[in-house]
Parts: C-alpha cells; structure tokens; sequence
C-alpha cells in the first residue's frame, strides 16, 4: 500500500500477471477491504479476487447459463453483477459467496455495464452488437425494472454524477458519450452530448468525486479524463490497447484499477482526486 500511495500520478503498472485473466476481463469493483473483483479470472465463466498487493485467485465460478460483465459494490457491501448471457442481474452475498437473481432484463442482448447511484438505483447499459443499437435499463431498490432509453448505438460504459442529477452513457459504435438529466421520477431527460471522439472505441467508465469520468479507449490503450463540461483533460497509458473498464480503490481512493485484454490482466494507475 506504502508503494501505491508513492507511485507517480497518471503512470499506469501492472497490477497482475500477464494471461491471469481471459480476454473477456472486464468489471472491476473495489470492496471495502481493497480487494478488487474482475470477470473472467483463468476462464470466461469465473469471478476472480485480487488482493491490494496485487494477488489474484478464483472467488467463485459463474452458474451455468450465466456470464458476467460489469461489477459494483453498493456502500453496505452488496455486490452486483451484470450476467450478460442470462439476462440478469445477479446479486452475491460476499460472505457465503451464495448467488441470487436480484433482477430478470426483459432483452435479448445483453446487459453490459452497470452504474449505481447514490440513492441505491442500479442502471445497465444494453448494448446489441450485431445490429448496431442499444437501451438502457432501470433497476429499482425493489427490483422493478424499467426501460429509460431506446433507441441508441451500442450503449456500453454507464455512470452516475456524484450528486446523483445526471447519468452518462457512452456509445462503442459512435465514439459519443451522452448526458441524461435524472428526474424526481428517476426517468430520462434532457439528452445532451457531452463529448465525441474522432476515432476507436470506448467501454467502461467511473466518475471520482469534483464529476470527471473516466473512460476507457478500447483500441487506442487509454484511459480518457473528461471534465463534466466535456473537456478532455488527459489520456493515461494503461500499457495495451484493450482497457475494457475501470474502477476505484486503495487506502485513500485514488488508485485506479483497469481491466485490459491484450495482456489479459490489471494494471493500476495514480489519480489526484478519489473516486465517486
């Protein structure tokens, strides 16, 4: 931990060994103890745990029908996981490592990514690949779910501002990165686009605390710093050319952990400001 706190700002390391993890690693989340969780650890039907220091091991194998993607941690300690291939969205308990299905995703696609807001909504990005589209979902603390938003590209990173007024979802197929107004009836309004790139991809993104996201390049090997006016503030090499996703973590919540495909693996990187 000592070594993380002094590592450079922005300067990206591995966090674990090259091919630990498949080419389908992807959604990382952070516990409260610092152990960092990603799919796809040794095979594409695992969860895998990596300790702060960096050591990886099988946490648990995917029911049978299921496939994991996107991750996250409510502040109680639930955890959430976005079954791609069943159309869920799975919950764990962290201590009996017990799955349950919190939420059935009326699609056939997907979800892919999901976002947690500070009220305890979860939002799931929908993207279908093969016909270019995507939608967004809704899932409610009761476990309703709700389409917010159809008729969009290939919906992939989902985000909550901090202050839970706004959700951004950004697009795989148009490089675009959109802004929703979230209302007091938690429907969409007020599309905006906040930032396009002119070339390769993008996947997943976080937000840290002032609003900035965080998002990452797949094709380009970057994580892109963003302010909430849309302003490119900085691009961090993350040492391949695949990230898929990024989460937050560490003793004081400014290491960022990336999941990255080329060398199937984590690598981690210094921020100046704490995650959302």
């Amino acid at each position: 931990m000592l070594f993380l706190l002094a590592q450079a700002l922005f300067v990206a390391i591995p966090f674990t060994p090259e091919h630990s993890f498949t080419s389908g690693v992807e959604g990382p989340a952070t516990d409260k103890a610092g152990n960092v969780y990603a799919v796809s650890y040794q095979r594409t039907d695992t969860i895998g745990r990596v300790t702060p220091d960096g050591k990886a091991e099988l946490w648990v194998t995917m029911p049978e029908g299921s496939l994991g993607n996107g991750i996250r941690f409510t502040p109680e300690g639930r955890m959430f996981v976005a079954d791609y291939k069943g159309h869920n969205i799975l919950e764990i308990d962290p201590a009996t490592r017990k799955f349950s299905v919190f939420a059935k995703v009326p699609t056939t696609s997907q979800p892919n990514d999901i976002a947690l807001g500070p009220d305890g909504t979860l939002w799931a990005s929908d993207p279908a690949w093969k016909e270019g589209t995507g939608q967004v979902w809704r899932i409610d603390r009761d476990a309703k779910v709700t389409n917010v938003a159809k008729g969009m590209s290939t919906t992939n990173g989902i985000e909550v501002s901090p202050n839970g007024k706004f959700l951004y979802v950004n697009e795989s197929g148009s490089r675009k990165v959109w802004r929703f107004g979230i209302a007091n009836d938690k429907s969409l309004t007020n599309k905006t686009l906040l930032i396009e790139f002119p070339d390769f991809g993008m996947d997943g993104m976080r937000a840290d605390v002032k609003g900035n996201l965080y998002i990452t390049r797949h094709g380009k090997g970057t994580v892109a710093i963003v302010s909430p006016k849309g302003k490119l503030i900085r691009e961090v090499n993350v040492l391949g050319k695949s990230p898929t996703n990024i989460t937050f973590g560490g003793p004081d919540g400014k290491t960022c952990y990336v999941t990255e495909v080329e060398h199937g693996r984590l690598v981690s990187f210094r921020a100046n400001v704490k995650g959302r």
